[in-house]
């Protein structure tokens, strides 16, 4: 067994292209995991140009020189950025602020509907039921309560730290776009010769990456727009704040639309009870998650991500748990690209020092 075992490694290593590729990747990671909190304005630069890459492509593509498709784009950025911070964040702080002023008030008036359950459906409810459901919600709410709490203590240190990602990413980003080929040139004088592997499944990830974030972005601006001309045609309290994290609930497939459903469904309750009023608002939340999965996910990301469910939950757990939000958001992208490297060492032949022996998936990328 261990014979075995090291005539597998020693056949699967002994290519350099494979040792290369494994070398960056593992340096990568150790980078990222280690001194990514420190590097965190860096890397969110480097995301937000790579993002905003194909822009510039496209209005290269109009005639405009790089030079000015680069100021251009980076104008375009700078108006949403102000749009985010002079509009929406005040926005949504406002509805946060007045979420937690009328939280008492709608504990309340939940409590006074929940005790009302066992009376209109005794044969489904019974009445120790919603009170354990009240004490357990109670506690909760407290536990949120404190976190609320200690959010604002630490307010002013994130406040600084807001504004200084304001003031450095946006230079970062600007940089990045303009002198992208002289970092790249700069990053290639420290690399070996052997890195064809490494280039191939660059290029077949690279496509897959920018059309995956490019449509995720607007399944997100659709969602939210959708949900909250629904909440507020329902007129649901707090429909900007709560059609606003719906919107990011998309970032995480699967699971992010079930867990906005307790969310929709306890605000609906507060603010009507059992009625009509309160079906409306989650058949809308369920009509829209629907279109959501069937119509807009497969137009957006067609072809994008062939990746079986399990995959993708799990990719999500992981990279999630590791980055945060930005594992989150890349957690689809960078399991295909462990799927793509999984292909490329186990379809490589096994003879070692081949050239040409490149998997035909990669080397249709390639070309």
């Amino acid at each position: 067994m261990l014979n075995m075992l090291k005539d597998w490694f020693e056949r699967r290593l002994s290519d350099p292209q494979v040792v290369i590729l494994w070398l960056i990747l593992i340096g990568s990671f150790l980078c990222i995991f280690f001194f990514g909190k420190m590097l965190t304005p860096l890397f969110a630069g480097l995301i937000i140009a790579y993002l905003l890459e194909g822009m510039v492509h496209w209005f290269t593509r109009l005639s405009l020189p790089r030079n000015a498709a680069i100021i251009l784009t980076f104008f375009l950025f700078i108006i949403c950025m102000l749009l985010l911070v002079i509009w929406l964040i005040p926005l949504l702080s406002r509805q946060v602020g007045q979420l937690i002023h009328e939280l008492p008030a709608l504990i309340a008036n939940g409590q006074k509907r929940l005790m009302q359950l066992p009376q209109k459906y005794p044969e489904f409810i019974s009445e120790s039921l919603i009170r354990e459901l009240i004490v357990y919600m109670k506690s909760e709410l407290t536990i949120i309560g404190q976190n609320i709490v200690l959010y604002s203590v630490a307010s002013v240190r994130n406040l600084i730290t807001l504004m200084v990602y304001l003031i450095l990413v946006p230079f970062l980003v600007f940089f990045f776009l303009k002198d992208k080929n002289l970092i790249l040139n700069w990053f290639k004088n420290f690399l070996p010769e052997h890195t064809k592997l490494a280039s191939n499944i660059w290029n077949e990830v690279n496509s897959q990456i920018a059309n995956y974030v490019q449509g995720k972005i607007w399944e997100i601006i659709i969602v939210w727009s959708a949900t909250y001309m629904a909440f507020s045609f329902l007129k649901l309290n707090f429909a900007m704040l709560i059609s606003f994290f719906i919107g990011l609930s998309v970032l995480v497939p699967y699971i992010g639309a079930t867990i906005m459903t307790i969310p929709v469904a306890l605000m609906a309750f507060f603010q009507w009870g059992i009625g009509h009023q309160f079906v409306y608002a989650v058949t809308a939340y369920s009509v829209i998650q629907l279109i959501d999965g069937n119509i807009l996910v497969p137009i957006l990301l067609s072809g994008v991500v062939n990746l079986h469910p399990v995959a993708i939950i799990g990719a999500i757990l992981i990279f999630g748990g590791l980055w945060g939000i930005w594992g989150l958001f890349f957690a689809i992208p960078l399991a295909t690209l462990v799927h793509a490297l999984i292909n490329a060492w186990f379809l490589r032949s096994d003879a070692p020092g081949a050239e040409g022996n490149i998997p035909p998936r990669l080397e249709s990328a390639n070309t």
